[in-house]
C-alpha cells in the first residue's frame, strides 16, 4: 500500500493538453476535408449555401474550396447522354405509328443554377418523355403514312428542329435527333402486304400476256417464212430439176459425216445414202 501511495501521476495540464490536441486536430483535419470537394472531368458544380441559397458561379473540372456545414456541391454530368423513347402516334390519315427517337442531351453548363431551381438533378427524366411525345405528335400528324416511309429523312429533320426549340426552353442541349425504328399497326400492314401481293400478280399476268404476243408473232413469223421457203423451193425445182439433186448431195454428206464420226461400222448402200446418181442419170437420159 505504501508502493501505491508512492506512485507519481502525470501532470493533469499535460493530459488536458494532449486532449485538448487531439480534439482541435481531429475538428480542423475533418473541417479541412469538408472544406474542398473535387469536381470531375466532364462534370460541372454549383455550390448551395445555407444563407443566400444557390450561388450564381459554376465550378469547372478541378479542387475547389467551400465552407463546411455552410456550403454543399451539387455536381452535373455535362456529356451528352443517350436516352431512346417511343410514342403511339396517329398519322394524317388515321394510321397509328409506333416511332422511337434516340436523342442525345446534355445540359446548357452555363444554366446549372437555373435548371438546378427549377428542374433538379433529374431534369432529363422530368422534361424529355413530355417534349419527345408532344412533337412526335405534333409532326406525324402533318404527313400520310406512306410519306413517314418515302419522307423519312424529311420527317426526321422536323422532328429534329421543334425537339431542339423545345429543349432550349429547359436550358438543354441537343446533339442528335434520329429515328431508329417506324413502325405500323397491324391493319396497315397487311394492307401493304396484300397490295404488294397484288401488284406483283399483275405485273405476271402482263407479263404472261406480253409473252404469248411475242410467241404469237413469232409462230406468224416462222409460219411466214416456211411458206417462202416452200414456195421458193418449188419454183427451183421447176424451173431447174438438178435442184434434187443437189440436195440428195447434201443429206448424203451430212449422212456419211454423222457415221464416219460414230464408234460402230455401219454398212450402207447407195440408196440408203440417198444418192442413187446412176438411177439419176438414166432418167435424164429419158
Amino acid at each position: 500500500m505504501q508502493n501505491v501511495r508512492n506512485v507519481k501521476l502525470p501532470d493533469p495540464r499535460l493530459i488536458s493538453g494532449i486532449v485538448q490536441t487531439a480534439v482541435f486536430g481531429g475538428a480542423g483535419a475533418y473541417g479541412l476535408y469538408h472544406s474542398l470537394f473535387n469536381v470531375e472531368g466532364g462534370h460541372r458544380a454549383i455550390v448551395y449555401n445555407r444563407f443566400v441559397g444557390i450561388r450564381e458561379k459554376i465550378f469547372a473540372e478541378g479542387t475547389h474550396p467551400m465552407i463546411p456545414w455552410i456550403e454543399r456541391p451539387i455536381t452535373y454530368d455535362v456529356r451528352a447522354r443517350a436516352h431512346q423513347i417511343s410514342s403511339h402516334s396517329g398519322s394524317r390519315d388515321l394510321q397509328m405509328v409506333n416511332i422511337t427517337l434516340r436523342v442525345l442531351t446534355r445540359p446548357d453548363a452555363s444554366k446549372l443554377p437555373t435548371i438546378y431551381r427549377n428542374l433538379g438533378t433529374d431534369f432529363n427524366e422530368r422534361v424529355l418523355p413530355s417534349i419527345v411525345h408532344e412533337t412526335l405528335k405534333s409532326v406525324v400528324a402533318q404527313y400520310n403514312a406512306s410519306q413517314l416511309i418515302t419522307q423519312r429523312e424529311q420527317v426526321s429533320l422536323a422532328v429534329r428542329s421543334q425537339l431542339i426549340q423545345r429543349a432550349a426552353g429547359f436550358n438543354m442541349l441537343l446533339d442528335d435527333v434520329s429515328i431508329t425504328a417506324l413502325t405500323f399497326g397491324r391493319e396497315y400492314t397487311a394492307a401493304i402486304e396484300a397490295k404488294q401481293v397484288a401488284q406483283q400478280e399483275a405485273e405476271r399476268a402482263k407479263f404472261i400476256v406480253e409473252k404469248a404476243k411475242q410467241d404469237k408473232r413469232s409462230a406468224v413469223i416462222r409460219a411466214e417464212g416456211e411458206a417462202k421457203s416452200a414456195k421458193l423451193i418449188g419454183e427451183a425445182i421447176a424451173s431447174n430439176p438438178a435442184f434434187i439433186t443437189l440436195r440428195k448431195i447434201e443429206a448424203a454428206r451430212d449422212i456419211a459425216q454423222t457415221m464416219s464420226e460414230s464408234n460402230n461400222r455401219v454398212m450402207l448402200n447407195a440408196d440408203s445414202l440417198l444418192l442413187n446418181l446412176a438411177d439419176m442419170e438414166k432418167k435424164a437420159t429419158k
